[in-house]
């Protein structure tokens, strides 16, 4: 099983977001949105929404680099194993416990308001509890890496996702004696790849670079100096003109 779920898994959960994201946006293009309810309890999601993507964008970019970074370019550069752990023990607490209060704010709002609740898919609430259960793990795996400051775990971690990236058949096998707690945040994380085309999670993909660089513009409603008159009452109705009937200020044409 132990085979399986990290050295078979892996590839599913992967092939299964990269196949899947591409089906989505090509058959159903319009349902690639994050379905946002701003106009509802705004402030409560401006505060829950901030403290939520910065913690967990903070927490991506570190496992992406911590993970996928040869050993040997972080020897070459002379940061020792010991001074990566505590690294990513302080940069992950922090960014660990800014993402999880934001997502209790956000699953505290979408759940108790009856308006958002509606509105909401099994899948918004589904993922959002599984975000918040994996940030709760990650949060616990601190206390185990305090344990290990030495940088001699992380070191399994790094060989397993670097195994997994290149195929290496034995990937499974560096991380079998690690803390059960280890195993269960990364089955979760593959769970949340394997769930990741078949939710909002997808408007992570679309993030509007371009706005970034294009052209400022300005919304003008009216160049008029001055205003125009204000209308004083309905337009007065005018009787229909008979056939024949001479046009108001002419004079009727004599019989020859």
């Amino acid at each position: 099983m132990h085979n399986f779920l990290f050295g078979i898994y892996p590839y599913i959960a992967l092939a299964v977001l990269v196949l899947g994201s591409i089906a989505r946006y090509e058959r159903d293009p319009f349902t690639w949105k994050s379905s946002s309810s701003q106009l509802l309890r705004r402030r409560q999601l401006i505060l829950g929404s901030v403290l939520f993507h910065v913690g967990v964008i903070v927490i991506f970019f570190g496992h992406l680099i911590g993970l996928l970074t040869p050993i040997w370019v972080f020897d070459a550069v002379g940061i020792s194993h010991g001074a990566k752990q505590t690294l990513a023990v302080v940069a992950g607490g922090i960014a660990g416990v800014m993402a999880l209060a934001g997502g209790i704010l956000l699953f505290h709002r979408r759940w108790t308001d009856p308006r958002i609740r509606t509105t909401s898919s099994f899948a918004d609430i589904g993922i959002l509890g599984l975000l918040i259960a994996q940030l709760v793990l990650g949060l616990l795996t601190i206390f185990v890496s305090l344990q290990h400051l030495d940088g001699h775990e992380m070191t399994k971690f790094m060989s397993w996702a670097q195994g997994i990236w290149t195929f290496d058949s034995a990937a499974a096998s560096y991380i079998a004696d690690v803390n059960i707690l280890f195993k269960l945040h990364l089955f979760l994380g593959l769970t949340i790849f394997l769930l990741f085309p078949f939710t909002r999670l997808v408007h992570m993909l679309s993030v509007p670079l371009r706005y970034l660089y294009r052209p400022g513009y300005q919304i003008v409603r009216s160049r008029r100096r001055v205003a125009l008159p204000e209308r004083t009452g309905a337009v007065p109705h005018r009787a229909p003109e008979r056939r024949g009937a001479p046009v108001a200020g002419t004079q009727p044409r004599p019989a020859e």
